[in-house]
């Protein structure tokens, strides 16, 4: 997928400095349930991982790309859960810390959204969210997520024990009035 500034595409070996640098920083993963991860043999285990997800259909992870720097990974987006159905998907993101602040997550989930929506032809796409987490909020709503509501103890996340999660939802008429704005 392309857009005037990103371009998401597969994650290879070759990018196994850059999701380094990403799993192994402690602030990326301090609202997220997975354990940073400070081995490189790890995490190239990881990047394996990713394609084999992808050819289950089970996860499916997008690294994000500057268009001017196509071959410096930045972050990295996902769909999963993919419930067939209820005809819905879940989405998480993060960014390299060096790249927050900059759009880049709001622009991702936009492409990643449109790419669900008319695509894949979902009817509902949601994020979890660990209340504390305003950037990532912030980036949701952009994108016309709505908060609907808190699950209080509701999940078990590596490395935080049990935590509350706010869910955020885009069904897909909320998508289409969007798009006629």
């Amino acid at each position: 997928m392309k857009s005037d500034h990103l371009i998401l595409r597969e994650i290879e070996d070759c990018h196994l400095e850059e999701v380094f640098e990403i799993y192994s920083n402690d602030s990326v993963f301090e609202y997220c349930g997975i354990i940073p991860k400070h081995k490189k043999d790890t995490v190239l285990t990881m990047i394996g991982h990713f394609k084999r997800d992808y050819l289950k259909k089970s996860r499916v992870k997008w690294g994000i790309f500057p268009v001017q720097q196509s071959d410096t990974l930045v972050g990295i987006i996902e769909a999963f859960e993919l419930n067939q159905r209820v005809n819905m998907a879940t989405i998480g993101y993060f960014l390299a810390e060096a790249h927050w602040g900059k759009g880049i997550a709001s622009e991702a989930v936009k492409m990643v959204v449109r790419f669900l929506m008319e695509e894949v032809n979902v009817n509902r796409i949601q994020a979890e969210v660990m209340p504390p987490n305003e950037a990532s909020k912030k980036v949701l709503r952009n994108n016309g997520f709505l908060m609907e509501g808190t699950l209080r103890q509701a999940a078990l996340w590596s490395g935080k024990g049990i935590v509350d999660l706010e869910i955020y939802g885009l069904l897909r008429e909320d998508y289409q009035s969007l798009q006629t704005r």
